[in-house]
């Protein structure tokens, strides 16, 4: 199994997930030559790839999505209301469809999506799941419910959001209306936050954590980095390796 954040944060997400049977991208935020190019930097070649699972409709998740499905000739995964609503974007494509809290198998692997708090129509967080073990995915959150902490569990990597600094947000250059929108339920998760939903998430098995869609203005790198290793550092359940995401290269890869 393989992981590697292609891009996060507020211009362009996309991941890269393979199994033992599939290869997929969790969301296409970037162009579609930059989504190659970057696929191809870590040695993945895209006529690889078996399908584009979606979280959501923002452009930042979805604008690469409809192009790169188009030529490649593979299906865009996605909530039918999630289409609707990303259809200027992604326009015509080879859809399937899904609903939050119904699993579905694809290429061998079993798919979980279930809903999150986010200002979309419809956002989903992810459970992958294949014979090799379960990936978390869970971006784009205002709050980690406890159904979101339940599906998440025992998984062997996860993807989580580290969102932003909260004293830098609340000092930033953004208005106020943003703020409170970046800060709401239906927001983005702060550092403190995703380390918080990464700490009942530890157990032995599991060994590698992303931490995603760094804000540029609110946040840094090394302040998501310090948030989760100043977590990781005071237990002794697991020592999973930690990836942060950038929006200009990809993460480092994560092979398990």
């Amino acid at each position: 199994m393989r992981l590697c954040l292609l891009a996060s944060g507020s211009k362009g997400n996309s991941l890269f997930l393979e199994t033992d049977s599939c290869r997929l991208l969790v969301d296409a935020g970037l162009s579609a030559r930059e989504t190659q190019s970057r696929l191809a930097a870590i040695g993945v070649s895209s006529s690889d790839l078996d399908g584009v699972l979606i979280t959501h409709e923002h452009t930042d998740h979805t604008s690469g999505a409809g192009a790169l499905a188009r030529r490649l000739k593979i299906p865009l995964l996605m909530t039918g209301a999630t289409y609707r609503a990303a259809q200027h974007t992604v326009k015509k494509v080879d859809l399937i469809e899904f609903e939050p809290g119904n699993s579905f198998t694809f290429k061998g692997v079993s798919i979980d999506p279930f809903p999150v708090t986010h200002d979309a129509c419809d956002p989903c967080g992810f459970v992958v799941e294949s014979g090799e073990g379960k990936i978390g995915f869970a971006t784009d959150l205002g709050v980690a419910t406890r159904l979101a902490q339940l599906k998440l569990k025992e998984c062997r990597a996860l993807v989580l959001e580290f969102n932003h600094d909260e004293r830098m947000l609340q000092d930033g250059p953004y208005p106020w209306h943003l703020k409170q929108r970046i800060r709401s339920r239906h927001g983005h998760l702060s550092n403190a936050e995703g380390a918080a939903l990464l700490e009942e998430l530890l157990h032995d098995g599991l060994e590698g954590v992303f931490l995603s869609h760094l804000s540029e203005t609110n946040n840094l790198p090394e302040l998501a980095l310090a948030a989760a290793t100043n977590l990781l550092s005071g237990q002794n359940v697991c020592s999973p390796e930690v990836f942060v995401g950038s929006q200009g290269v990809p993460s480092g890869v994560l092979d398990i």
